[in-house]
C-alpha cells in the first residue's frame, strides 16, 4: 500500500485552534466485515487492533470528568465487532450522553448478532449508517458482491424497529461517498434522490444523508497513486477550497480517541499518525487527557485538511454549506 503521509506533510491549509469540546468520537478498533475502496482507515475482516476493556473505562472515566460533552460517536471499523461496544454504549447512555454508532448495515446480519439492531433501539442510539449510492452496481463496486442486499436487510429491519421515522434518538442517516475522485454532489438534492429511490423502490425511509468527500489517506489514497490521480484530486480539493467552511469543521469541537486511547484532532489525523503531543511523550494518552487541557489548543493541521473544506464542505455530520444545485445521481 502506498503511504500518503509524506506527501499532505508540507501545506498551506489555515491554521486553527480548538473551541469547546461537544463530542468524543472514540476509534473501537480496524476490524471489520467489509473491505471498501474509499476506507481512510484501511478497515478489513484480518485487521486485529481493538480497543480493550481497560481503555474502554478510561474512556468512560473521561467522559465522566467532562460533563461538558454532550455526544459520544463510535466508530472503527466496524464498532459493533469489539466485545465491549455493549458496555460503553450502556455506560454513556446512563450519563445522558448522545450516543452515534457509524454502522456499515452489514453488520446487522452477522452471526451471533442478530440481537444488535434490538440492543441499539433499546438503547436509543443514533445510527449513521454507511450506503455509498441508491443504486446496487455501485454499492457493490464499492463495497463487494452482495453488500446492497445486506445493506437493504439491515435497514428494513431498523426501520421495523422505528428507525428512520423522524425521532431523534431513533435517527437514521445514511452516508454517501462518491465513487472516486471527485467532490461529492449537492447534498439536499442528493437526499431527495435517495429518499425517491430507496423508498419506492424497497419500501425504505431513513432521516437524512450525509455527504462526505473521501480523503487522501489509507486505501483512498494509495488507489489514488496507483492511478496516477493523487496530485489532480488534491488540486481538486485546493482549488474548491471555502474559507467560510473553517468555522465548522469537526476538528473545532470535536476529539478522537483511537483504538489505544492515544488522542488526535481527527479520525482522519487518526489514520496519518498525527497524535496530540503529550507532556512526557510524542503522543497524549487521554488516561492523561482533560477538557481544560485540550481546549484551545492549536489543530495539528496537513494537506489532507482540504477535504473538509472543499466546496460544501464535509465532516461526521455531512455537508457543511447548503448547495442548491440541481438533483444530481449516486451513479457518476
Amino acid at each position: 500500500m502506498h503511504a500518503t503521509a509524506h506527501l499532505l506533510a508540507r501545506t498551506d491549509f489555515p491554521r486553527l485552534h480548538r473551541r469547546a469540546i461537544e463530542t468524543l468520537q472514540v476509534n473501537l478498533g480496524y476490524r471489520c466485515n467489509q473491505s471498501c475502496v474509499h476506507c481512510h482507515v484501511n478497515a478489513g475482516p484480518n485487521r486485529i487492533e481493538e480497543m480493550t476493556g481497560e481503555t474502554v473505562d478510561a474512556v468512560v472515566d473521561f467522559l465522566a470528568a467532562s460533563p461538558a460533552i454532550a455526544t459520544i460517536d463510535l466508530t472503527g471499523g466496524a464498532p459493533e465487532l469489539n466485545r465491549n461496544f455493549r458496555r460503553l454504549v450502556i455506560a454513556a447512555r446512563a450519563r445522558g450522553l448522545r450516543v452515534i454508532d457509524r454502522c456499515n448495515l452489514t453488520v446487522l446480519e452477522e452471526p451471533g448478532l442478530d440481537d444488535l439492531a434490538a440492543f441499539l433501539a433499546a438503547h436509543r442510539v443514533e445510527i449513521v449508517a454507511s450506503l455509498p449510492c441508491y443504486l446496487e452496481e455501485n454499492v457493490e463496486r464499492q463495497r463487494g458482491k452482495g453488500v446492497f442486499e445486506a445493506s437493504l436487510k439491515g435497514l428494513r429491519r431498523l426501520n421495523a424497529l422505528g428507525y428512520g421515522r423522524g425521532e431523534r434518538e431513533l435517527a437514521l442517516n445514511l452516508v454517501y461517498n462518491p465513487q472516486g475522485a471527485a467532490l461529492p454532489p449537492a447534498q439536499a438534492a442528493l437526499e431527495t434522490a435517495y429518499k425517491l429511490h430507496l423508498g419506492e423502490r424497497y419500501g425504505i425511509v431513513f432521516d437524512r444523508l450525509f455527504t462526505l468527500a473521501n480523503m487522501p489517506i489509507q486505501r483512498f489514497g494509495s488507489m489514488l497513486i496507483s492511478k496516477g490521480q493523487f496530485n489532480a484530486y488534491m488540486a481538486t480539493l485546493r482549488a474548491a477550497h471555502r474559507d467560510e467552511n473553517l468555522d465548522q469543521v469537526m476538528c473545532r469541537s470535536l476529539i478522537s480517541v483511537d483504538w489505544q486511547g492515544y488522542l488526535y484532532d481527527c479520525d482522519f489525523n487518526q489514520q496519518l499518525g498525527l497524535a496530540l503531543p503529550g507532556e512526557g511523550g510524542p503522543r497524549l494518552h487521554i488516561t492523561d487527557a482533560t477538557v481544560d487541557l485540550l481546549e484551545g489548543l492549536p489543530i495539528r493541521v496537513a494537506d489532507h485538511c482540504y477535504g473538509c473544506t472543499a466546496g460544501q464542505g464535509s465532516s461526521c455530520g455531512g455537508a457543511l454549506e447548503a448547495d442548491t444545485a440541481p438533483a444530481p445521481s449516486c451513479a457518476g
